[in-house]
């Protein structure tokens, strides 16, 4: 069953190339409600446990490091059917083959610079969330 609340990070690259507030007007054009925001710089080892599903696979290291160059910015969304509207207004994880008019179109720079993560699944959005906001933080 599908839940109204979902998780995104905007990533290093767009923070860095100014593209925070363009992304989260999308969001909020695209319907969503931001319910939780902070902006954090991620440690390796931080962005390492965020990222610990991935571990055993090649590009974990690079995905680290990536994750901890720079600021985030976490957020909480909500909307009905937010995990998989979510993941259509960000687009394709490759921003070549993304649609037009979706965050990943308009800010990604590459597969592995994609301006934003979305959550997966209504499991991972609690998850994800859980991983960045508190019980008190989460409104």
């Amino acid at each position: 069953m599908a839940t109204n609340r979902t998780f995104t990070m905007i990533k290093p690259d767009a923070t860095q190339e100014n593209h925070i507030g363009g992304i989260l007007s999308m969001i909020e054009e695209g319907g969503f409600r931001i319910v939780s925001l902070k902006k954090v710089l991620l440690t390796p080892e931080r962005a390492g446990k965020f990222y610990e599903v991935h571990k055993e696979r090649p590009f974990y290291q690079d995905l680290v490091k990536y994750m901890s160059s720079g600021p985030i910015v976490a957020a909480i969304l909500e909307k009905d059917n937010a995990v998989a509207d979510f993941r259509t207004l960000i687009g394709a994880t490759n921003p070549a083959q993304a649609a037009e008019g979706t965050i990943r179109k308009k800010y990604a720079k590459s597969i592995e610079a994609n301006a934003v993560h979305g959550s997966d699944s209504d499991e991972n959005a609690q998850i994800e969330g859980d991983f960045f906001f508190s019980a008190d933080e989460k409104f």
